[in-house]
């Protein structure tokens, strides 16, 4: 079962959580390092007090063997040299001591009591160490050698060793806490630097999260400085890591904006392509409607011929706009073509002659600079259709004597039908909608004749049906030079020849 933080833990900034474990580990290492130092100083000096009493009991075995007969011969202790508090000691093959003396400062060795003596009893003569508490006295560091029938003891007292330790403890305590003290304020002092750019991705942290983005607004959104994106530290990492999330975000929400952009102008196209359709659906049942009550009326003021005329005429335009917006959601669906190989010479020298036909008032031309024969795989019929669009709003939107002059053309695996006239041109602001539907420019382009304009659908079907093919149209238009292109992918080539063409520029 997984426990979880104290409250007052997770209240903890991460600077002072961070100054608290390294006080903690410089703590610990302290005492250890205390701890340590004290164990190597304390066998350090109880070594050496070790070789001290080792070195006093040889002088005092070396005296004494002098007078083996002296059982309680004690002058070594007289020397001049002893430290205080000194002990020497006779013991006789038993291990009793027979007699014992301390040395004291400025004075004459001091006879040890019976029960003294008792504490030093029971130490074999095999030059071992031990430690005896003599009353009265304190701790000795105490050994026995032996020579012959000769039995030695020496001993010195501890506790000047203790005293040193005890020192060195107090001293290096005080080390210890001033080290610790001036550690903790560069502890501090580093910490704080070195979290300050942490502090600073917080706070842009925190500033975006204020900023309006669950609304979806794209605003200038605040990054983390760049000198706080070092990818060699932690902090910079995590400052990289949040501007790449602040892209990843500015981005979403751009593209939400443009989605949103693209879905309103799609309704608002919408709304003006069925308001656009309704009125001109309108415009040919008032006509067919109108003309049937005269009719049914019997009025002498309609003959019957034209009525029907108007009638038929209103039908064919009606049936014609509801076919155009028909192939337009069919290919849309990518339906309603069927693919096959087509010439594309013939079929714009045919399209010529049937725009010539229709507009005799034009200036038509047909242009071939071809090497070999041009073929794509398409609908023949709506390929057709296409050109015979472009040359038909040519024709409405330019006066009589204007030059239309089609060609086609082949190189690196594409075809290319051209459009162009000198007529007056397209204005500016409707080229970038001229492909949509019911776009129209009779205010600025006059017409050959004013009362048979067009739906404002024949761009838009050219264009949907040069994308159904893989290709794309084009327009380029200034005043006196007006060109539509028609790319499209060529068919594989089967065989190369010489097409006879009319001439380059010849009226057909």
């Amino acid at each position: 079962m997984s426990r979880r933080p104290r409250a007052g833990m997770r209240s903890r900034p991460l600077r002072t959580r961070l100054l608290v474990l390294v006080t903690t580990t410089l703590v610990v290492v302290c005492v250890a390092m205390g701890l340590i130092a004290a164990f190597l100083q304390h066998a350090y000096l109880m070594g050496d007090l070790d070789d001290r009493v080792r070195h006093t009991a040889e002088r005092a075995l070396d005296r004494a063997s002098l007078h083996p007969e002296l059982k309680d011969d004690l002058t070594f202790l007289r020397e001049s040299g002893q430290p205080a508090g000194a002990l020497s000691a006779r013991l006789d093959e038993d291990g009793a001591v027979v007699s014992a003396a301390v040395a004291v400062q400025d004075a004459p060795a001091r006879e040890l009591g019976t029960g003294r003596r008792t504490a030093l009893a029971g130490i074999g003569a095999d030059g071992a160490m031990h430690t005896r508490t003599v009353p009265g006295l304190g701790t000795y560091r105490v050994t026995v050698l032996g020579d012959g029938g000769v039995r030695v003891l020496a001993g010195l007292p501890v506790d000047d060793v203790q005293d040193t330790l005890s020192g060195l403890v107090l001293i290096e305590a005080g080390v210890a806490l001033a080290g610790l003290a001036v550690a903790g304020c560069v502890c501090a002092v580093v910490v704080r630097r070195q979290l300050r750019p942490l502090s600073r991705v917080a706070a842009t942290a925190a500033e975006v999260s204020r900023a309006p983005l669950g609304r979806g607004e794209v605003t200038a959104v605040t990054r983390v400085p760049e000198r706080d994106t070092d990818s060699g530290s932690e902090a910079g990492q995590v400052g990289a890591a949040l501007n790449h999330l602040l892209d990843h975000v500015k981005s979403s929400l751009a593209e939400q904006q443009r989605g949103e952009e693209r879905t309103r102008r799609s309704e608002e196209r919408m709304r003006r392509f069925l308001a656009d359709a309704s009125h001109e659906l309108r415009t040919p049942l008032a006509s067919i409607a109108g003309y049937a009550e005269l009719m049914n009326r019997g009025t002498d003021r309609v003959e019957p011929v034209l009525a029907w005329r108007r009638v038929s005429a209103e039908s064919a335009r009606m049936t014609g706009l509801v076919e155009d917006l028909l192939l337009l959601a069919r290919l849309d669906e990518g339906r309603a073509l069927h693919f096959a190989e087509v010439d594309l010479a013939a079929l714009v020298t045919e399209a010529v002659w049937d725009a010539r036909a229709a507009g005799g008032g034009h200036d038509w031309q047909l242009e071939l600079n071809l090497d070999a024969p041009v073929s794509v795989f398409g609908d023949q019929a709506r390929l057709h259709q296409v050109v015979a669009n472009l040359l038909a709003n040519a024709r409405t939107h330019t006066p009589a004597g204007t030059r239309v002059t089609a060609s086609v053309e082949s190189a690196d695996g594409r075809c290319v039908i051209r459009v162009r006239d000198n007529g007056p041109g397209i204005p500016p602001a409707l080229l970038p909608t001229v492909f949509e539907p019911f776009t129209r420019a009779d205010t600025s382009r006059s017409r050959a004749d004013a009362g048979s304009g067009g739906s404002g659908l024949g761009l838009a079907v050219a264009a949907a049906i040069s994308t159904a093919h893989g290709g794309r149209i084009q327009v380029h238009s200034v005043p006196g030079r007006t060109e539509f292109t028609i790319d499209l992918p060529a068919a594989l080539e089967t065989g190369a020849g010489e097409r006879a063409v009319s001439g380059n520029g010849a009226p057909v």
